[in-house]
């Protein structure tokens, strides 16, 4: 329903500017036609008035001096004053018969108007009207002086005075676009700044700011990015502090727990096997028949204490800091390799230098990669597990790929992607977990380093 086709905000504006310009060129254009078409009326009412006056003395001296010879209308004289190229004078008598016509010749226009010009013009103005006076002597009306001018000639005109006005602002039109256009791209350049801050902030960069802006509009903007971006840093900060000591106190809760599973369920089950062997020892020379549920109580006993042996593992791993990243994964991997008894495939290839790297950052990798293990085992039905660690100048990338199972709601969903995240947010990091282009699931994590520092880290492990 909003997918509505797109348009670049200097584009837009530059339109609709040049629609409010081409609406006022219209309207002066019009101003000015029918200022010249007024005028010109107004020049043949007058030439008419003249007319009509110089008959009426004309037939006034005849009256006054008894001429018996009389040749009005006589419109030579008048003519020799108010002629002018394309004018026609006439004198219309009261039947409505033109008694004399006097006309001038139309020059030929240099530079004729064009034709849609020509039609638009006569459409609208009808040159060529006619200004008609009457002449009228002692209370009788005598007749008509009519004067008109050829409408060639009057549209002649009328393009000579309003036409060029018409074509220079043709013209100007898109010299405006252009620079409305530029002027536009230049006031608006800080807005590539701002879809560059927010294209940060979408990509987790939440240092991302905007520098001050000339125009109060972008001044504003560029304050409440600002503030969204530091409120989004805060928030994020407090949320990873609290995520890490949350994962602390979940590491601290797991390694009493395994304490705890050592130490009496550990050492009950060496009892059990203890006394199994006992009894069977006894049961050799006093009751042969229960040798076999005395070694049956030991086997049980000892897978009781292999299934210990691999919870306890997994609660408390080997000491990262002293063994190594390097090693410690090496050998949870060699691990699983074990115990799939080659129905899964687990490779693991290191690229860079990782004896530098902070031993809290190395503990909560090792849980990603120990968590996103057992969920490819559990979940995936994988055949085959790649796992790729490599350092980067400013961040540690992770790649787990398998060719299992890639829409199990069970892998996306549970509780080891859960804390695989936790354990991802508290490093600031990022981490997406998709299926693969050749089919399967593809965990990738990203950590970065600069925000890795002892005093950001010291819980998180």
């Amino acid at each position: 329903m909003w997918n509505r086709e797109r348009f670049d905000l200097k584009v837009r504006l530059t339109l609709r500017v040049a629609a409010i310009s081409a609406a006022c060129f219209a309207a002066i254009s019009a101003y000015f036609l029918v200022t010249t078409d007024r005028a010109a009326h107004a020049r043949i009412d007058g030439i008419a008035a003249i007319v009509a006056k110089t008959l009426e003395l004309q037939q006034g001296k005849v009256l006054w001096t008894a001429s018996p010879r009389s040749d009005f209308p006589n419109l030579d004289p008048v003519s020799a004053y108010v002629m002018t190229p394309g004018l026609c004078l006439a004198f219309r008598g009261p039947g409505g018969d033109m008694l004399q016509r006097f006309c001038s010749g139309a020059p030929v226009a240099e530079d004729p108007p064009p034709q849609i010009f020509t039609a638009f013009y006569r459409g609208l103005f009808d040159p060529g009207r006619e200004a008609a006076r009457p002449v009228i002597l002692r209370g009788t009306k005598l007749g008509d002086a009519v004067v008109s001018v050829d409408p060639a000639v009057q549209t002649a005109e009328a393009w000579h005075e309003a036409g060029r006005l018409m074509l220079a602002l043709t013209i100007a039109l898109p010299l405006l676009c252009v620079l409305v256009y530029a002027a536009l791209a230049r006031a608006l350049r800080p807005t590539r700044m701002i879809r560059s801050g927010l294209e940060q902030i979408a990509a987790g960069d939440l240092t991302a700011r905007l520098p001050p802006f000339d125009l109060a509009e972008l001044s504003a903007v560029r304050d409440v990015f600002n503030h969204l971006a530091e409120s989004l840093d805060t928030a994020l900060a407090e949320r990873a502090e609290l995520t890490r000591k949350l994962i602390a106190l979940q590491d601290e809760e797991r390694r009493h727990l395994a304490r705890e599973l050592h130490d009496e369920f550990g050492q009950s089950l060496a009892a059990i096997r203890a006394l199994a062997s006992s009894a069977r020892q006894t049961a050799a020379q006093d009751c042969p028949s229960l040798l076999g549920e005395c070694d049956g109580i030991a086997r049980t006993a000892t897978g009781m204490m292999e299934t210990l042996r691999g919870a306890l593992f997994r609660l408390r791993p080997p000491d990262v800091e002293e063994l190594g990243l390097v090693a410690s994964l090496e050998g949870l991997v060699a691990g699983w390799n074990g115990r799939s008894r080659g129905e899964t495939r687990y490779t693991i290839r290191f690229d860079g230098t990782f004896e530098t790297l902070p031993a809290t950052i190395s503990a909560n990798i090792y849980r990603i990669v120990q968590e996103a293990l057992t969920n490819a085992a559990k979940h995936a039905g994988a055949t085959r597990v790649n796992l790729e660690l490599a350092m980067h100048a400013d961040e540690i990338a992770l790649a787990i790929d398998d060719d299992g199972r890639s829409h199990d709601p069970a892998a996306k969903s549970g509780m080891g992607l859960l804390g695989m995240r936790e354990r991802v947010a508290a490093l600031r990091g990022r981490l997406s977990f998709e299926a693969g282009p050749n089919g399967g699931s593809a965990l990738r994590v990203v950590i970065p380093l600069a925000t890795a520092t002892p005093h950001a880290l010291e819980h998180a492990a």
